[in-house]
């Protein structure tokens, strides 16, 4: 059952579409994923085509996502169809090589769509301000296996504060009243009231103050929110425009999207195939663009005993930059190593480019972000094929037997993706799979 009030405000909006709005809203949810081009593509229910992304598609039904391999081995992310209009905006007004912020970031849907978008030319920084979710953030992002992407853990102030004028682009995906996931999520139907939308709002326009001066002069904010209410959307886009002086900018929409216009563009569920979602873009005024990366007095390099090993197991060993904290290394795109060490003595970061290795012992064992990285080099390493049940195994972190295989690092794969390492020592295998990422979910 719809809020009264709720009704009542979208009566204001949408007049003598208020009917069907509501109808929609009983409607089953509409389930899409996107495809990761860089990965093998999944044998999944298909429908149709997500018109604004290259890479989605509906989903004729929902399966055991869980329980798919290819899920695990980032293959694919599961994401609203109406969230993925994000590329349409970047690539109208995004340069490939920008350095971008996507502020509220987790569980990772706009964050994974950002770094394929820049692919190798741009960097990513991924933030979540939440500590729970920043993990997970963290987790969907090596998936993905893009380098390009720092993970953070900081509060939008931060930025503000400490990087003037640094970034080409922001996303800020708002925390919101939630009113575009209804038919999704009946709890956010009970926790809906007109109290919490202004509390929302106001705290959307916070997050923005905060994050403001980050922005360079000239630079792109995107705005979105999953609700459908103007005092969170329209109006905090007039806000924008007139307290932080930004200009808003028309985003070409095909007539076929059913995509409706007002100040930004709204995705109403009776019109879109999708869920509830507002997006809405600015481009900051000119002014005096006064940000100088200030390099620190670098340190002596510190030789990584086995980094010629390590770079064979990449397909452009030349594009990474390898640093060495206490027994991992990490490798991150030498075109931005001087910017990623300067974020780093700013910011609290999570993870940055991919884990590569780990010493162990006098060796050197490979880090599991290796195996979800692009630019892996898989045939650096013997490859096991598994079926669905010994890939589950793997999934759970439990360990097993593989017989007639060599001693030493093994590749695990499911239809030809990379799931991770295991050490084979004869009478069992080492799982090296991330014990905080092993589903507890049974097979049915």
């Amino acid at each position: 059952m719809l809020p009264v009030d709720f009704i009542d405000m979208m009566a204001s909006n949408l007049g003598d579409e208020l009917d069907a709005f509501c109808r929609s809203l009983q409607q089953d949810p509409l389930v899409s994923v996107r495809l990761n081009p860089g990965k093998p593509k999944p044998d999944l229910p298909y429908g149709l085509p997500v018109l604004w992304h290259p890479y989605g598609h509906y989903l004729t039904d929902r399966p055991q996502f869980t329980l798919d391999p290819l899920l695990h081995a980032g293959s694919y992310y599961v994401q609203e169809a109406s969230s993925m209009f994000l590329h349409q905006v970047l690539r109208q007004y995004v340069p490939k090589d920008a350095v971008v912020l996507d502020l509220c970031a987790a569980p990772g849907g706009k964050s994974t769509l950002i770094s394929e978008y820049l692919h190798e030319e741009g960097l990513l920084v991924s933030n979540e301000v939440v500590r729970q979710r920043v993990f997970v953030l963290s987790e969907n992002i090596q998936k993905w296996g893009n380098g390009n992407v720092v993970v953070t853990h900081n509060k939008p102030a931060d930025f503000g504060e400490r990087l003037h004028h640094l970034f080409d682009c922001i996303v800020v995906d708002a925390p919101c009243s939630g009113e575009g996931m209804f038919r999704k999520d009946h709890e956010a139907i009970a926790q809906w009231s007109k109290q919490n939308v202004s509390m929302c709002a106001e705290r959307q326009r916070s997050i923005l103050r905060d994050v403001w001066d980050s922005l360079c002069p000239g630079g792109i904010l995107i705005y979105s929110t999953c609700t459908f209410n103007d005092e969170e959307d329209e109006k905090n886009a007039l806000w924008i425009r007139e307290e932080l002086k930004a200009d808003i900018l028309p985003v070409k929409i095909e007539r076929e999207w059913n995509i409706t216009e007002t100040i930004g563009y709204h995705f109403y569920p009776h019109h879109t195939k999708g869920e509830g979602f507002y997006i809405c873009a600015f481009q900051k005024k000119d002014g005096p663009d006064e940000f100088r990366i200030r390099l620190e007095k670098k340190k002596p390099t510190v030789a990584i005993t086995h980094e010629d090993e390590m770079r064979q197991w990449l397909k452009h060993p030349k594009d990474w930059t390898m640093r060495q904290a206490d027994r991992f290394i990490i490798g991150y795109p030498t075109i931005y190593r001087d910017l990623i060490e300067y974020l780093s003595t700013r910011l609290t970061c999570i993870s940055t480019g991919i884990g590569i290795g780990e010493e162990r012992g006098r060796g050197i064992a490979p880090q599991h972000a290796l195996s979800m990285a692009k630019d892996f080099k898989q045939d650096e390493f013997t490859s096991v094929d598994l079926n669905l049940q010994q890939a589950l195994t793997f999934l759970r972190q439990e360990s097993f037997m593989l017989t007639d295989q060599p001693f030493g690092y093994l590749l695990m794969k499911y239809h030809g993706a990379p799931l991770g390492f295991v050490k084979n020592i004869g009478n069992h295998c080492n799982n090296l799979y991330p014990k905080e990422w092993r589903i507890r979910k049974q097979l049915t």
